[in-house]
C-alpha cells in the first residue's frame, strides 16, 4: 500500500513517520521516501489506522493517487 505523506522536511520527520507506520497492527514493513513524500507499507493494515498514526505525529497522509 502506498501513501502520500505531506509535511516531512528532514530525516527526523521520515524516521518519525516510519516508526508511526510500523506501530500499526498488520504492518510488516514501512519504507519512507523523504524526497518523494511517500511511504510504502507491506502487510495487511487498515488504511484509516495508517493515516491516523501519521497524523498523530503531525503530518498529513492519504492513499497515493487519492
Amino acid at each position: 500500500m502506498e501513501l502520500k505523506i505531506d509535511g516531512m522536511t528532514c530525516g527526523h520527520c521520515s524516521a518519525a513517520v516510519k516508526k508511526a507506520l510500523e506501530s500499526v497492527d498488520g504492518v510488516q514493513e514501512a519504507r519512507v521516501d523523504l524526497e518523494a513524500g511517500h511511504a510504502v507499507v507491506t502487510g495487511s493494515p487498515d488504511l484509516s489506522a495508517l493515516v491516523a498514526a501519521v497524523e498523530d505525529e503531525g503530518y498529513r497522509a492519504s492513499a497515493a493517487g487519492a
